[in-house]
């Protein structure tokens, strides 16, 4: 019987073309979230050591509006600027949306803004690679594909997780609708991508959950409690309630901030006022940044939320509404790292 790649060339064709044109997606997307991680890190670093920096947040505001208002050309557009790209190829995505988030995402963070980074790594992966795109001359189906890819890879890499990048880049970008010509090329773009990011130095966190009980179904030991079974249901639930009452609170406060104040400007400045003014009173600055690392002994992060007493009970609240205002008001960065903080520490609330 013939081998099936003998008996279609075409096949083997068409999979040497696409591993050609996802490699270099996946090696520059990677390169460039191993930048991303590392400048944040260190920007994270800086604003931990000088806490002040967080008043200067409404004039960092002002230099994020001004760059995108003035060097963004379509750039504001961010992640839903890439899915129009996927969905309708035509409008083009600016290769500066790439460089000139990562800036502005820094700057956030630098100053004391409350917000993420997945964000801006799908937005550097997708000007990557419609400006690859754009190199090697591909038709709309192509430039579909390799944009799936690219989303893919920038996601997979910023986590760790490219399992995870490619299923958001399938399904969340094809708004529900699976692409089954994507599934190789966005699991090979993540998966490499997060090898060349860690293979430059990019450290993830990473969670470990232990079951501590078993139970015996015939005659096999499943390493399941039952018991926390049913509580996850239910804690789902609010965790799913949780992320609704982010998405509508950060609406809200862009509706109210555009119907009452109208400026930009004065949109960004008077967000970063509310966050100085939220921070200076709980006291301390756990609440700002990424919060995947506690700043000061015995704060609250996600880590310490794994933890007995790792979080207060209104912990997830207070992350909620900080990165709400911060993302309504015009500040960069993503939303995925700080609903961890709020699903982690709500969990650490219910368990309570």
């Amino acid at each position: 019987m013939a081998h099936p790649l003998s008996a279609n060339p075409k096949i083997l064709i068409q999979i040497v073309r696409w591993t050609l044109l996802i490699t270099p997606v996946a090696i520059l997307v990677g390169s460039l979230n191993a930048f991303f991680l590392w400048i944040l890190s260190t920007a994270t670093t800086i604003r931990v050591d000088n806490p002040w920096l967080i008043y200067l947040l409404p004039l960092a505001g002002i230099v994020i509006v001004y760059c995108y208002r003035n060097l963004g050309k379509n750039s504001e557009g961010g992640n839903n600027l890439i899915m129009d790209e996927i969905h309708q190829p035509g409008a083009g995505i600016p290769t500066r949306m790439g460089p000139l988030v990562l800036i502005t995402t820094v700057i956030t963070h630098l100053f004391g803004g409350s917000a993420g980074r997945e964000g801006t790594a799908v937005q550097i992966g997708g000007a990557t690679t419609h400006w690859l795109a754009r190199v090697f001359k591909l038709n709309e189906a192509d430039t579909r594909l390799i944009l799936i890819a690219g989303v893919a890879a920038g996601f997979g890499a910023v986590f760790g997780t490219p399992l995870t990048g490619a299923i958001f880049a399938l399904e969340v970008l094809a708004i529900g609708r699976l692409r089954y010509d994507a599934i190789i090329p966005a699991l090979f773009a993540a998966i490499l991508a997060d090898l060349v990011c860690t293979a430059l130095g990019a450290h993830h966190t990473h969670y470990r959950i232990d079951f501590l009980e078993n139970i015996t179904i015939f005659d096999h030991v499943l390493k399941v409690d039952v018991w926390l079974m049913v509580k996850i249901v239910f804690a789902s639930i609010a965790f799913g309630l949780a992320g609704y009452l982010f998405g509508e609170l950060t609406h809200a406060f862009k509706d109210i901030f555009k119907a009452t104040l109208k400026n930009p400007y004065v949109i960004v400045v008077t967000g970063g006022l509310m966050v100085i003014g939220i921070t200076h009173w709980i006291g301390n600055y756990d609440y700002i940044g990424l919060g995947v690392y506690s700043t000061r002994e015995g704060g609250v992060s996600i880590l310490s939320a794994f933890t007995d007493g790792g979080a207060e009970w209104y912990s997830w609240a207070l992350k909620l509404l900080l990165t709400a205002i911060t993302l309504a008001a015009g500040y960069k960065g993503g939303e995925v790292t700080p609903l961890f903080f709020v699903g982690a520490t709500l969990g650490n609330t219910m368990l309570g």
